[in-house]
């Protein structure tokens, strides 16, 4: 039995481990953590994910975990929505739709499916050529490496030596948890409010919580005393329900974090025995809610493709174009000139009255993907 090693146990790494024992590898998935501490926030998974998620048997349980996201789009800071979306008409285009759920509960459902993950363990080197993992004083032998250690991958940068990396958005984002009971019992859509260089995001999600996360622009590695009380300078004067949300939300448990993306691409996502996958291979800005999706779809196409060649082929102009479109939004919502901003808004809304589907439509290339055929080739035939 052909052997993987799988370098990093997020969302990424554990599919990639799944996936691959689905398809007759023995795996190994290293986690420098102690333990798998996801992060405390939600997670899309759209309909492309699902279908990936479906090859695994793991479909079924995320949809009825998760929320339906139902109706959802963008709306003004006073409320007044600019483009939005009705659930019935992306379950009719695509056969399914887009779910809203835990992190946590996703990297729950991943492990338990995978198995035993082995934690504590820091990878000091990997050699590509000779299929060799050195985590310490231990040396592992694979047919095939994984690397699925996140945005600033050191597996990436020994692949690549020569990348520049991944680049500041010129964005910081918060994230965090709010029970829905804390909150007005209004209805609560998925959506996101567009201001001047600002976003705010919210989603409910299944088991009383509102996911929250916002964005602003910041120069990097800025330091905030309070992040709770630059929450509600920012966006406390904007519409229901926000406001009530940052006042019932728990300072301590607040998340925040740069924002960073792949700007130039890397070379190929693979280079001798080892493949990237998610955010090792091609981070992305959170605009198109796809940085999870990908990964999934990454680890199906990597242990269904006979080859590390086919693979990067498979994968490398969708990724790409995936990481251009969400930096194409993420710089639109950047905007601070109020006549910059008035013209975007204006736009926004006459696309959306002259298309009532220009949300699901601007999404078909992403959503309609369906994952390969199972490979007829013996596992590790990769040459």
């Amino acid at each position: 039995m052909p052997r993987a090693v799988v370098i990093g146990a997020g969302i990424g790494g554990l599919m990639a481990g799944l996936a691959l024992r689905e398809e007759g590898w023995d795996v190994t998935v290293l986690e420098r953590a102690d333990k798998l501490d996801p992060v405390g926030s939600g997670l899309a998974i759209a309909a492309n994910a699902l279908r990936a998620l479906d090859t695994v048997g793991l479909g079924d349980q995320v949809r009825k975990l998760a929320r339906i996201q139902g109706q959802a789009g963008v709306k003004r800071p006073d409320g007044r929505w600019l483009v939005h979306t009705v659930e019935d008409r992306a379950q009719e285009r695509y056969g399914d739709s887009v779910v809203v759920m835990l992190r946590a509960t996703m990297v729950e459902l991943l492990a338990e499916a995978l198995g035993p993950v082995r934690l504590g363990v820091t990878v000091t080197a990997v050699d590509p050529e000779a299929g060799i993992v050195h985590a310490g004083d231990e040396v592992l032998e694979a047919d095939l490496i994984v690397g699925a250690d996140g945005i600033h991958s050191a597996t990436r940068r020994a692949l690549f030596p020569g990348h520049p990396g991944p680049a500041y958005s010129g964005v910081t984002a918060w994230r965090g948890l709010v029970p829905r009971s804390a909150l007005p019992s209004a209805p609560i859509h998925s959506s996101e409010t567009w201001g001047r260089g600002r976003v705010f995001g919210l989603h409910e999600l299944a088991g009383d919580l509102v996911y929250f996360y916002a964005t602003d622009l910041s120069p990097a590695g800025a330091v905030h005393e309070d992040e709770h009380a630059e929450l509600i300078r920012r966006f406390g004067e904007w519409h229901d329900p926000i406001p009530a949300l940052l006042d019932a939300a728990e300072p301590g448990r607040i998340i925040r974090n740069d924002v960073y993306f792949l700007d130039k691409p890397i070379p190929a996502l693979h280079r001798g025995k080892v493949a990237l996958v998610g955010d090792a291979a091609h981070p992305m800005t959170p605009n198109l809610g796809q940085g999870a999706c990908q990964a999934i779809e990454d680890a199906v196409v990597l242990a269904r493709t006979p080859r590390l060649a086919d693979y990067t082929a498979a994968r490398m102009a969708r990724t790409s174009d995936i990481v251009r479109k969400s930096w194409t939004i993420c710089r639109a919502t950047k905007l601070r000139n109020p006549l910059a901003v008035r013209l975007r808004d204006a736009g926004m809304s006459l696309a959306a009255r002259l298309s009532s589907d220009l949300m699901l439509r601007s999404a078909d290339a992403i959503l309609s993907w369906r994952p390969p055929a199972s490979s007829d080739r013996e596992p590790g035939a990769r040459a």
